[in-house]
């Protein structure tokens, strides 16, 4: 009886914390809860670009110390709590092994890195107390305004979208990296014997490559060599089109996805049967 007890307020602490979206009407549902973690990170992202501003930290430092440091306990708190929690969710249901398998679930990541600088500072003063490593807690610190994706289903249609075109998106991104490396190969020897200094090997011959492909062209490096120039213009032309690859990529992936969730939307949420199909056969 206590087990059962103990389950039933794991999943109502689980509900508590995860937002609930609806497969039929394609809303997610907010509790306080998700709305004071929502308002807490915005607020934390605001007080990071604030710090930067030259002077305000030291005037009103004290005041970013409570809140950067009351900010940290919730989260500690929200990511104990999901990790004791998880196990109420199916997927998490093994015991330490669900919970591991949260942990690395990437909102899991978020939440941890998210936290975790600011533990390595505390825990390791000597190490870690210097300028160099209080910019990357900051930076860090950042790792919040991740964890808006957990309330934002635009972002989390973004996921599902990326999730299901990953196999095309890294294929696509390999052609691109094969691009850069011919590329960079070709241009070496076009012209390095004429601009030895800029074109001194293939690896430093990489970013005039990325700078064509992506049209970007700063005009720190360029081709001087008529071989170098006719190589640039096809790489340059080959840059636009393979470049537009991830794009149409993406694009034909969101229109999956609305077809999905208007399939979704005309289905019947309790039989799973299609409304149109019923509506047509009365």
């Amino acid at each position: 009886m206590a087990a059962q007890d103990a389950q039933s307020v794991r999943r109502r602490v689980w509900e508590l914390l995860e937002v609930t979206y609806d497969e039929a009407d394609h809303k997610s549902t907010f509790d306080w809860v998700d709305i004071s973690l929502f308002i807490l990170i915005v607020l934390n992202v605001a007080v990071v670009i604030i710090e930067s501003v030259p002077g305000v930290e030291k005037a009103y430092w004290i005041w970013f110390a409570i809140f950067n440091t009351f900010s940290l306990v919730v989260f500690s708190i929200e990511y104990a709590v999901r990790l004791w929690a998880c196990s109420a969710d199916a997927r998490y249901s093994d015991g330490w092994r669900g919970r591991l398998r949260w942990m690395v679930t990437p909102m899991g990541f978020i939440d941890l890195f998210a936290i975790l600088p600011s533990y390595l500072v505390i825990l390791f003063p000597g190490v870690f107390f210097d300028m160099r490593f209080m910019r990357i807690l900051r930076i860090g610190r950042l790792f919040r305004v991740l964890k808006l994706g957990r309330y934002s289903e635009s972002l989390n249609r973004i996921g599902r979208v990326v999730k299901a075109k990953r196999s095309d998106l890294a294929a696509s991104v390999f052609f691109i990296v094969v691009l850069i490396i011919i590329a960079s190969s070709l241009m070496f020897h076009a012209e390095n014997t004429a601009q030895p200094d800029k074109y001194s090997s293939i690896p430093a011959t990489m970013w005039w490559s990325v700078s064509a492909l992506t049209t970007v062209g700063y005009g720190d490096i360029y081709p001087i060599t008529a071989w170098g120039k006719v190589l640039a213009s096809v790489i340059a032309v080959l840059g636009v089109g393979l470049f537009a690859l991830p794009t149409g990529i993406l694009a034909s992936g969101f229109a999956e996805e609305a077809r999905r969730e208007r399939a979704a939307r005309n289905r019947c949420p309790h039989c799973g049967k299609s409304l149109a199909t019923e509506t047509e056969s009365v």
